[in-house]
């Protein structure tokens, strides 16, 4: 793909994330003109600047790093396992974070608590995965595939004993967590972070990704040490899915479908297609995240329930074209 053109795709998607943020700011149950909003952010002394800086900015920027973390896993993954059904949750990290945050939940801690055992569970599921599907030296898409499946399905009966046994009262808050909730973000710095961390890591290696999606036998021929690659894509998509689990639950779909709406678009040089998912997937889940805030305002959807909704038809007609 020309520079031009890759710069070009890369300007509108940049603007597209600038546009979602700015509706985000100043749409939610009270609407704030966008000039006050502007206000608000250069340190003026408006009548709603508390609600934009306080309440608005970190939730949209929480939302804008969680959905650019899934978009980038999933494009990681997909190319990983050679599978275009793959997602940030096939391996089981949304299965360890969902056991660690409901325990939190079931012992009484809130916040940083919550936090603190998702990205723990997160973490113990990843390397239980790496560690079995690597056992014998003998790694294969497919063994690493159905060992995070098996993974995930322990992890799932975890959740269901977890809600079984939970008090009336914390199965609301289980069930919204599951579900994706970008309320209780209010310090979206970490997941900024591990977005900046996980571009840095990987577009070095965009090249080197092509090679590898055309098969591993291919880039090794081409030079490409396929073990240490893999290692690299598997830490990288791993953490970063453990980094928007932790921050805003479990939220499906957007790691799906936005790598295959970026490629179907843009090809599949990952060169473009990695920095492109990230901001779609950010632009797209700070809008899904808005509508969830507004459409039944002032009470609150969870984002996962909008983005399955938006994510279902989309996959299902991103399928009739291909057959």
């Amino acid at each position: 793909m020309p520079s031009r053109r890759a710069l070009l795709v890369l300007a509108l998607l940049a603007l597209l994330s600038f546009a979602s943020l700015a509706v985000a700011l100043a749409l939610g149950s009270l609407s704030i003109p966008f000039g006050e909003v502007l206000a608000a952010l250069g340190g003026g002394e408006t009548p709603h600047a508390a609600i934009v800086l306080d309440l608005r900015l970190p939730r949209a920027l929480a939302g804008f790093a969680c959905g650019g973390l899934l978009a980038l896993a999933g494009a990681l993954m997909q190319v990983l396992l050679r599978n275009p059904l793959a997602d940030p949750y096939v391996l089981g990290i949304s299965g360890g974070a969902g056991v660690g945050a409901l325990s939190a939940m079931l012992l009484g801690l809130a916040g940083l608590g919550i936090a603190g055992f998702s990205f723990v569970g997160a973490l113990a599921a990843m390397l239980l995965v790496f560690g079995l599907a690597h056992g014998d030296g003998s790694w294969t898409q497919t063994r690493l595939l159905l060992t995070g499946v098996v993974v995930a399905a322990g992890c799932g009966a975890v959740v269901a004993l977890i809600l079984t046994l939970a008090p009336e009262q914390k199965i609301h808050g289980m069930l919204f967590w599951l579900m994706g909730d970008l309320s209780q973000a209010v310090d979206p710095w970490p997941a900024l972070l591990a977005l900046a961390a996980a571009m840095l890591v990987t577009l070095p290696f965009a090249r080197e990704l092509n090679l590898l999606a055309r098969g591993a036998d291919q880039a090794r021929s081409l030079g490409v040490a396929v073990p240490a690659l893999r290692r690299v894509v598997y830490a990288v998509a791993s953490l970063a899915t453990a980094a928007a689990v932790t921050t805003a639950g479990s939220i499906g779909f957007v790691g799906l479908i936005v790598p295959h709406l970026v490629r179907l678009g843009l090809g599949n040089d990952q060169r473009l297609l990695l920095p492109a998912a990230a901001l779609a997937g950010g632009s797209l889940l700070v809008l899904a995240d808005t509508a969830a805030r507004t459409v039944v305002a002032p009470t609150q959807l969870p984002v996962g329930v909008l983005t399955a909704l938006i994510g279902v038809p989309v996959f299902l007609y991103l399928l009739g074209r291909k057959t």
